[in-house]
């Protein structure tokens, strides 16, 4: 009799939690929706355009549908202002359809991958959304990989075609994906006298091909988001659209972005943080100002000229847009700015404490991953209290501080972050993926909670750092410049840094007799790994010091007197 109730107890139990769980579900998604209904991203539709909301998610993914949506509701806004003028939610939707249309035509099926390389500009939405409405797994090619790593990156994850900005015409000629090339920007600006590529631009495909929306897509879109791994080539994140009002409506419950407003975009669109922006931006019918490459001036003239409510960067871009505003005379009105959106790296609170000040409270940081998507905003009077916290944890998501047996510590002490949310990363598409614990995954970092439910992080759980929004193991540097012929061993680790975060210090032994120098070594790294990886310096040592087991002792490198760079 006593089992008996032991099993119904244990039953019951077992029930009232998966309860819980729909009940903490249920009011977290009732939450985002409030949330987007409130900043404009769902509205009261008339019935006619409810009927083909519906049809349109039915047909190419929540994904896909988005061009539509806008180019319905508002198709004479601006979607876009890049360098080349002002595209419509219309022009974009009629664009998706007919690249769209092309790639179907080339063979693209649901499911097929289709690689993108190219920088924020309109052909990069064009690309996404056209792939997106054939229901192809679409892969984000980071723009500072090298010839070798797209073509590995590009064949591991199936992509049977490239669409790449004509600057990278050399960088793909390796590649030789099964249903050819499309060049997405057809120019580079940078070099106007250099020959073109050969491959057809999508500005070609368009012209030849009909903007009538394409047929339901054989299965729904997903995103590859590529990470930097601990051997030489990237590994793919996969994310598809989730049952979830999680994604969009978890940002707008913590910070104010608005319909029908102006975003500026500098943080590169092929990585997680930019990519959710665009999407929000496109989810809201706001404006995106998008520009090839980086420039502090240029952001701050775009945001008074455009009248921009937010903006998007790493830390890095928000250091140097505060550098350039410094030497700037006459200040550019920059009142009409809300939101200064920071994620990538940490934020860090020098610099948070800088940005407040010269900005006004209008600072927010995302704490998040590839892996984890995100976990905690730090608000403006989040940062105002402590401008070394990542903020409180979002409604919905879960955040523990867990020891290394997974036990929870208590709040103040430091442990291994783990999150959890209602669209989990679904591991990487190589293979492999981050520890797991009780359905919360690792954030790969360590911190601590302090009394007020405020979240900080203190560092790596591992030797990893990120350097200027990016990851970067030295391992793979150390592997890669310990078989220079002219170097006997070579080990890197990272040091902190104002601008970026993190640098990269790489420490070499040289053949005797070498000539080698740091110049050498930079331009090594930079023929054979993505250019985020060189590291900032290089010291040439007489040995590496060793403990007894012959294990490198990387604190007294990190402790060495060395000059800093300029």
């Amino acid at each position: 009799m006593s089992e008996l109730s032991d099993i119904s107890a244990q039953a019951a139990a077992k029930a009232q939690q998966t309860v819980g769980k729909y009940l903490e579900r249920g009011s977290a998604e009732l939450h985002y929706a409030r949330k987007m209904f409130s900043a404009g991203a769902l509205k009261l539709e008339p019935p006619q355009d409810i009927v083909a909301f519906v049809a349109d998610i039915r047909r190419w993914g929540e994904f896909g549908m988005i061009p539509a949506l806008n180019a319905r509701r508002t198709p004479n806004a601006a979607a876009v202002i890049d360098d080349f003028g002002e595209m419509t939610f219309k022009e974009l939707d009629d664009a998706a359809n007919a690249v769209a249309n092309g790639l179907l035509a080339k063979g693209i099926k649901g499911g097929d991958g289709v690689a993108i390389l190219a920088r924020n500009h309109r052909w990069f939405l064009v690309s996404v959304y056209g792939a997106a409405k054939t229901g192809a797994r679409i892969i984000l090619l980071n723009s500072e990989f090298s010839g070798p790593q797209i073509k590995e990156v590009s064949e591991r994850e199936g992509g049977k075609l490239i669409i790449y900005d004509d600057e990278y015409t050399k960088a793909v000629q390796a590649a030789e994906p099964e249903l050819g090339k499309l060049r997405a920007l057809g120019i580079n600006p940078d070099k106007p006298d250099e020959p073109s590529g050969t491959d057809e631009t999508l500005e070609d495909l368009i012209a030849r091909t009909g903007s009538a929306p394409p047929p339901k897509a054989s299965k729904h879109s997903s995103i590859i988001i590529l990470t930097s791994g601990t051997t030489g080539t990237p590994k793919g994140a996969n994310r598809s659209a989730p049952p979830s009002l999680a994604p969009i409506g978890g940002v707008l419950s913590a910070v104010p972005f608005k319909a029908n407003e102006v975003t500026s975009l500098p943080a590169p669109m092929f990585h997680a943080l930019g990519f959710l922006h665009a999407t929000i931006a496109m989810m809201l019918g706001s404006t995106l100002v998008l520009r090839r490459r980086f420039k502090p001036a240029t952001v701050l003239a775009d945001i008074e000229k455009h009248r921009a409510t937010a903006i998007v960067v790493v830390p890095v871009m928000l250091s140097r847009m505060l550098d350039e505003l410094d030497k700037t005379s006459p200040k550019p009105d920059l009142s009409s700015l809300r939101i200064v959106f920071v994620s990538g790296s940490q934020l860090g609170a020098e610099l948070a404490t800088r940005a407040l000040k010269e900005l006004g409270p209008v600072v927010y940081n995302l704490y998040g991953s590839t892996e984890v998507a995100y976990a905690t905003i730090a608000r403006p009077q989040d940062l105002s209290k402590n401008p070394a916290t990542v903020g409180p944890v979002v409604k919905g998501m879960k955040v523990k501080i867990l020891d290394d047996n997974g036990n929870e510590l208590p709040q103040g002490e430091v442990g291994r972050i783990f999150v959890g949310n209602f669209f989990p990363f679904q591991g990487y598409t190589g293979g492999g993926g981050k520890q797991i614990i009780d359905g919360l995954l690792s954030s790969g970092d360590v911190g601590y909670f302090d009394e007020d439910g405020l979240l900080y992080v203190s560092g790596r759980d591992d030797e990893m750092i990120v350097s200027g929004g990016e990851n970067v193991f030295p391992a793979e540097i150390e592997d890669l410049v310990s078989g220079h012929p002219e170097v006997v061993e070579a080990t890197a680790l990272g040091v902190e840094d104002k601008e970026w975060g993190h640098r990269l210090r790489c420490f070499v032994v040289k053949v005797e007799g070498s000539s080698i120098d740091e110049d050498t070594i930079k331009t090594y790294v930079r023929e054979n790994l993505a250019r985020y990886k060189v590291p900032r310096e290089v010291v040439f040592i007489e040995e590496l010091p060793r403990n007894p087991t012959g294990k490198i002792l990387k604190r007294e490198l990190r402790e060495m007197e060395i000059e800093q760079p300029e």
